[in-house]
């Protein structure tokens, strides 16, 4: 099965950690964060990867080479021009994917998410897509109803709320994680440009099922700040056996 692992941002907030380096290749105890994407892809069976780069490319591009050695499959999807976000991204490496749903993975998330469990409601909801999400703090949000579909969204720092469907609809809150499964005729409504993911989202939740799955066991990590990559190292630093 195919993935698109998203590689290309620039990790403002990492201060000076990213200054010489892209934030993919930050080191977690031995292995990037890019080289960790790639592993937990393939575990769950997609193992054939496109990675796009931007910031610092051809570092990335290096990252790429040595994981091919290893027997990875990655390739490349070059936004060097232009960095596309997540929406613009997916669309220009459209070509890489066959009829069948792919993952959609953020390359700054380290997660003991079973990728498994969020294909299974996939295939079974059969929706367009199908969104991991969960309970943390926040300021984004998604809203979804009490069947978990995606029916908006919102920012509670600044007020601004969007939604489809009945206005009293009941709607709880919830913190989106970064991975999808998506079904290839999303591109049917896709275009060249700019844009994130969610704002597609949001323009096709009136006509189309996007699913949610809720995760609240396990840990996730969405790795974008110095202090949060120490928290990430020391939650998998091996232990030594307890004798």
């Amino acid at each position: 099965m195919k993935a698109m692992i998203l590689a290309a941002g620039k990790g403002m907030r990492m201060g000076k950690i990213t200054e010489t380096i892209p934030k993919v290749l930050v080191d977690i105890n031995g292995k990037s964060l890019l080289r960790i994407a790639v592993e937990k892809c393939t575990a769950a069976g997609f193992d054939d990867i496109i990675v796009n780069v931007h910031h610092f490319a051809d570092m990335v591009e290096n990252e790429v080479g040595r994981l091919n050695k290893m027997g990875f499959r990655v390739t490349v999807s070059d936004e060097r021009k232009l960095l596309l976000e997540t929406g613009g991204g997916l669309y220009n490496a459209r070509n890489f994917f066959n009829k069948e749903p792919f993952l959609l993975y953020n390359a700054d998330i380290i997660t003991d998410f079973p990728i498994g469990d969020l294909l299974a409601l996939h295939v079974e909801k059969k929706g367009l897509a199908t969104l991991a999400v969960r309970n943390r703090e926040g300021i984004r949000y998604f809203l979804v109803n009490r069947e978990g579909l995606l029916r908006g969204w919102c920012n509670i720092s600044t007020g601004e709320r969007i939604t489809a469907g009945e206005e009293d609809e009941e709607l709880s809150t919830i913190a989106f994680s970064s991975i999808h499964i998506i079904n290839p005729d999303i591109f049917n409504y896709m275009s060249e440009g700019v844009y994130t993911m969610t704002a597609l989202y949001l323009q096709l939740i009136s006509d189309h099922k996007i699913n949610t799955l809720l995760h609240d066991n396990g840990y996730w990590f969405n790795v974008g700040t110095p202090e949060i990559l120490e928290e990430a190292r020391q939650l998998l630093t091996p232990r030594p056996p307890s004798r």
